[in-house]
């Protein structure tokens, strides 16, 4: 949620920040609502004031023996006042936020203008796409090959977008995941938390706006749970309500989970495959800083992503996201792309966003600093990868000839010392 000490001492700012990402912010309505409150909290303050004079001389009357009857009585009005006024007070405020709650982050500056994926910038590429002496195929029918992906019987359990590992394709999947783990737990300083697959309406609207995107998300009928989207829901609230000791901080967090995703206007895209589905794995990597490491740890967290790609030996690019193509909630998010020989393109498989005090605003995330005050603690996430996806790059990638895929030697390990799988292992 976005600083109100800010909306109103420089609204101007607000509504330049947010028409970056091409967001109108309607300054009209905000200033109606600011005017009322104003309104009511000074008729609240005058009252208060007026009813702590007139105590005051309810006292002093009685040290004279005086009559308080007329003074007690009008004591009594104004209290019926003064307690309306605070409902519609607290009424106001509660629409206050309500209106800030969907009003996305604002861009940091050094974020690119743009539209739309196209005006994303290529921070950064690494590897070379290999160069096949055959036609490779896509996942898909490298994995039925295989007989280790099985999308009909997964239709038969739960309709689309869902799929079935079997066999080598199964323990390849489970292999990245411990893999991911690992290295963010052993190399980069991570602790590994497991976490509810479900969280409440408080916790999604924490981390997002519930009531912008609660059509993203499945909702457990009849009670007030989600099933989370990513990892980031469950763990980022870790700090929701809390107070820390800023000595503590940072807080770095890795967890491995499914995530499940309605897909709600995604029809007709990536319908083939393991791409876009609704249940899939991903290692979520989280941070809680200070806000003066803030874009420090968000390059950290970035390059502990990438680590991922570079050990398996998997072509990526870095693009900085632009205005248009940041989430509701980020202040400036790196998205990793990783090659897909079989579409000749680089797809996204990991987002590594900055918050800011965004979320922590929403959730009151503070910390202690060392003098004492309380600050809001900036919140920092990625995937560390996504498991599905990954799994998908090395069935493309490492793709034989003859229908076998190579194990990348880092999870040869996690394989039990298996090279190769093939359709007759």
């Amino acid at each position: 949620m976005l600083d109100i000490q800010l909306l109103r001492k420089d609204l101007p700012a607000v509504v330049a920040g947010l028409a970056r990402r091409g967001v109108a912010f309607d300054d009209a309505a905000f200033r109606a609502l600011e005017d009322e409150r104003k309104t009511l909290q000074t008729r609240t303050e005058e009252l208060q004031a007026k009813r702590n004079s007139l105590s005051k001389q309810i006292g002093a009357m009685k040290g004279k023996g005086e009559d308080t009857t007329a003074v007690m009585a009008e004591v009594g009005s104004l209290g019926d006042d003064l307690k309306a006024n605070e409902a519609a007070l607290a009424a106001l405020q509660e629409k206050l936020n309500a209106f800030l709650r969907v009003i996305p982050n604002i861009p940091r500056a050094d974020v690119p203008a743009g539209k739309s994926a196209d005006d994303n910038v290529e921070v950064r590429k690494w590897g070379t796409p290999r160069a096949f002496d055959f036609t490779p195929k896509d996942h898909v029918d490298v994995g039925a090959a295989l007989g280790g992906l099985d999308f009909e019987t997964a239709a038969k359990l739960s309709g689309a977008r869902f799929s079935v590992l079997r066999g080598g394709v199964a323990r390849l999947h489970r292999a990245i995941a411990q893999f991911m783990l690992n290295t963010q737990t052993q190399e980069h300083g991570y602790t590994e938390v497991y976490v509810p697959y479900m969280v409440s309406g408080d916790c999604a609207d924490g981390v997002s706006s519930l009531a912008k995107f609660k059509e993203d998300l499945f909702k457990i009928e009849g009670r007030d749970l989600y099933l989370i989207p990513t990892a980031e829901y469950p763990v980022t609230n870790f700090v929701r309500d809390a107070i820390l000791d800023g000595k503590d901080l940072p807080l770095k967090f890795a967890c491995h989970s499914p995530c499940f995703r309605s897909e709600a206007g995604s029809y007709g895209k990536d319908t083939r495959g393991m791409i876009r589905q609704h249940q899939f794995d991903k290692v979520e990597i989280v941070q809680i800083v200070t806000p003066d490491k803030s874009a420090e740890a968000h390059e950290e967290l970035t390059a502990n992503a990438e680590t991922i790609l570079k050990k398996l030996e998997l072509p990526y690019r870095t693009m900085l996201l632009c205005t248009g193509d940041i989430g509701f909630s980020s202040a400036k998010t790196y998205d990793l792309e990783v090659w897909l020989p079989a579409q000749n393109a680089y797809r996204e498989i990991s987002s590594c966003s900055n918050f800011e005090a965004f979320q922590a605003r929403r959730m009151a995330a503070r910390f202690r600093n060392a003098q004492g005050k309380t600050e809001l603690v900036h919140t920092i996430n990625g995937s560390g990868l996504a498991v599905g996806r990954t799994l998908v790059a090395i069935l493309e990638n490492y793709q034989q000839a003859d229908g076998s895929v190579a194990i990348p030697t880092v999870l040869q390990p996690y394989m039990g010392g298996t090279k190769l799988l093939s359709a007759a292992a």
